[in-house]
């Protein structure tokens, strides 16, 4: 029964869901405090700060905030959820002493990092922590790195298989592999939007016809973000000219098939398997036409702007992933 239960029943308390994670700071530290999750080939999966977005509220700890807050914006963060579902905003600190931290065993969210509101599936009083929008972490070996003050500790991890899955091991492996390339096509195609728009950006300020008409071929693959309807809903993914797809819906797009797997730990059926050849063939062409106007299409445009006189307008730096 999805209902979460009301406060007064008597229940017991788990721990905080997850990989649990302990840390103890001698001294206040002069910066951000990251703590970083690294597969076994050294990549990141998940990276936490001392620094990231907290919530404008807390109502869990703030129920007047809560209730100001809500009369404001109605869609801000939890404010669609029962005052004593949330629980208290899991951050990582800073200050001197013996810390707890969860990792919740997913890879990175993609594109926006404030936490978001869980449902009611499994809600449970002052204990429902907010939903991540990004795949499972495999079984296998991982290494957690705290960075303090540039002081690098680490720590290995080991994640271990539910032993009452029964799926073949090809079956977890094809699912763990089919995960990964959505996931990392889907970050992929989000940072390529975000370079294609601070390079739009450049080009609008810098003028001049070629310049201008350059934009318009960037923004064919990277439409301006508009704002979501008043009502909620909508917004976040745009199409280009005509409903064509963007870098945008294509990170949606992979990052779906990615999702469309991490319910169970079985393996992926026909249907799965389809949705990420026809991503995968979506995403090649997408990412090598963009691919070739950063490069080729850049290159012809500066030298037609350097043949008139004009300075040439560098690429921005791709966002860190």
């Amino acid at each position: 029964d999805p209902t979460p239960w009301p406060p007064e029943l008597p229940a017991g308390e788990n721990p905080p869901p997850g990989g649990i994670i302990d840390y103890y700071l001698a001294a206040d530290a002069s910066g951000p405090v990251t703590l970083e999750i690294l597969d076994a080939a050294g990549g990141v999966v998940r990276a936490y700060s001392s620094a990231d977005p907290v919530l404008t509220h807390d109502p869990a700890l703030d129920p007047a905030a809560y209730d100001k807050v809500c009369h404001a914006d109605p869609r801000a963060p939890h404010c669609a959820l029962p005052l004593y579902w949330p629980a208290p905003q899991m951050r990582l600190s800073s200050r001197a002493g013996m810390h707890r931290f969860s990792w919740d065993l997913r890879f990175d969210p993609i594109g926006e990092r404030t936490p978001q509101p869980g449902g009611a599936t499994g809600a449970v009083p002052r204990r429902t922590y907010p939903a991540v929008n990004a795949p499972w972490a495999p079984p296998g070996a991982y290494v957690v790195r705290l960075t303090v003050n540039g002081k690098r500790f680490i720590q290995p991890l080991t994640l271990r298989l539910d032993p009452r899955v029964r799926t073949p091991a090809l079956g977890l492996q094809r699912l763990a592999a089919l995960s990964r390339e959505m996931y990392d096509g889907a970050r992929a195609a989000s940072g390529a939007y975000a370079q294609a728009r601070a390079l739009a950006a450049r080009l609008d300020s810098a003028g001049g016809a070629d310049a201008l008409a350059f934009k318009a071929q960037v923004e064919s693959l990277a439409p301006a973000p508009r704002p979501a309807p008043r009502g909620g809903g909508g917004g976040g993914f745009f199409r280009g000219p005509a409903g064509a797809p963007t870098l945008e819906t294509l990170s949606g797009t992979l990052l779906s098939a990615a999702m469309a797997m991490q319910s169970a730990d079985v393996t992926p059926t026909a249907s799965q398997v389809a949705a990420c050849d026809s991503a995968r063939v979506r995403s090649r062409d997408l990412m090598g036409r963009w691919n070739t106007l950063k490069s080729a299409g850049l290159a012809a445009m500066n030298a037609k702007r350097q043949a008139a006189g004009l300075p040439a307008i560098g690429l921005p730096a791709a966002p860190r992933p």
